[in-house]
């Protein structure tokens, strides 16, 4: 194996010692528990970590979007569920040519998205499972109360090819009572109209060691879990030493005692703050700080750190947000330590429809 000095960069390294150390304590977490995990693969776009994910006990995989879930069918994986209102006729017959070969889910929440369905999907004996995805508290898709659930449900059991499966939401980190309240309330509602959810799908890896206290959800759908980030870490996921993607970048100019750039901006690091101070964090210098991102160049203050890099030198950078980093780069590294074991293509990369 060579070293990690003839990796060109900006590259992504991915440890993957610390992937299969957070792949292994989340799901034996939920085996603890009795909660069967269903992991969003758009963290790591992957489809060997996909498939290492299932060998380690999860159900199936999540994927946010057809492109996602297409590459991960045509890599042998089976079992999807694709949480996302699928809109428009060309989308819904790629859906449809999913279903005929793999046990496809996906969620809607209007009449809308129900009504495309109903139409493309018409097989009494072949139907596409549909969950009603509620908001209970992210603020972005769902319906906003139990009756709507209700409602939408009794659409989808109405259509002769689709098939009412039961709920999904994607809820706000550190509300974890808040969205037990909601799904309890709607699994309640459903039940008094004849319509046992046979799953509730929670998920989010910010309250994932509180998953277990969502005591009606069925699954867990945890994403950035696998490689963590910056920010999982500020929320107490894990601990930085456990994060298994940095990004590797050069110091390309020092123009003042206080200031180094380097050659990963934008294009390599991704501009979300998540409420947090900077664009990451250096490994071996805690105390500097990334300032700003142009598209090319990344600038560090260092008025806050006794050492300070020089021109040439190589720093590892862990990301705010891991998954937007992995959409950046057509290839990441594999290393185990400080030895590189593999440059693999993001397979699920860019698959934005």
């Amino acid at each position: 194996m060579m070293g990690l000095e003839r990796i060109d960069t900006p590259a992504v390294l991915i440890d993957l010692d610390r992937v299969e150390g957070n792949l292994k304590r989340a799901q034996d977490y939920a085996d603890a528990h009795n909660l069967p995990l269903r992991p969003h693969i758009k963290t790591h776009k992957l489809p060997r970590f996909a498939k290492r994910q299932i060998e380690l006990g999860a159900i199936g995989i999540t994927c946010q979007k057809l492109g996602e879930a297409e590459v991960m069918a045509d890599a042998g994986i089976d079992d999807i569920f694709l949480p996302y209102n699928i809109i428009g006729d060309d989308k819904l017959a790629r859906l449809k040519a999913l279903h005929e070969r793999i046990t496809i889910s996906v969620t809607a929440d209007s009449s809308f998205v129900v009504a495309g369905l109903a139409r493309t999907f018409t097989d009494p004996n072949h139907k596409l499972r549909v969950l009603v995805e509620c908001d209970t508290g992210m603020g972005r898709c769902g319906v906003q109360t139990p009756w709507a659930a209700v409602e939408l449900a009794q659409q989808i059991a109405a259509a002769p090819g689709l098939h009412f499966t039961g709920l999904m939401t994607y809820p706000a980190a550190g509300k974890v009572a808040e969205n037990e309240d909601f799904l309890e309330k709607t699994k309640a509602a459903l039940e008094a109209q004849g319509l046992t959810p046979e799953v509730i799908s929670n998920g989010g890896t910010p309250d994932i060691w509180h998953a277990h206290d969502v005591t009606v959800a069925t699954e867990h759908r945890p994403g950035t879990y696998i490689y963590l980030d910056r920010f999982q870490v500020a929320k107490g996921v894990g601990k930085l030493e456990d994060c298994a993607l940095t990004v590797l970048t050069t110091v390309v100019s020092r123009p003042t005692e206080a200031r180094a750039i380097i050659d990963a901006g934008s294009k390599a690091l991704t501009s979300d703050t998540l409420g947090m101070d900077g664009f990451g964090f250096i490994v071996d210098y805690p105390d500097a700080r990334i300032v700003g991102l142009s598209e090319e160049h990344g600038t560090i203050d260092l008025s806050g750190s006794a050492k300070k890099p020089e021109i040439g030198e190589r720093l590892r950078i862990i990301p705010n947000h891991a998954c937007v980093v992995s959409n950046l780069f057509d290839t990441v590294t594999l290393i185990s330590g400080d030895e590189v074991v593999e440059t693999v293509p993001v397979a699920a990369r860019g698959r934005v429809g």
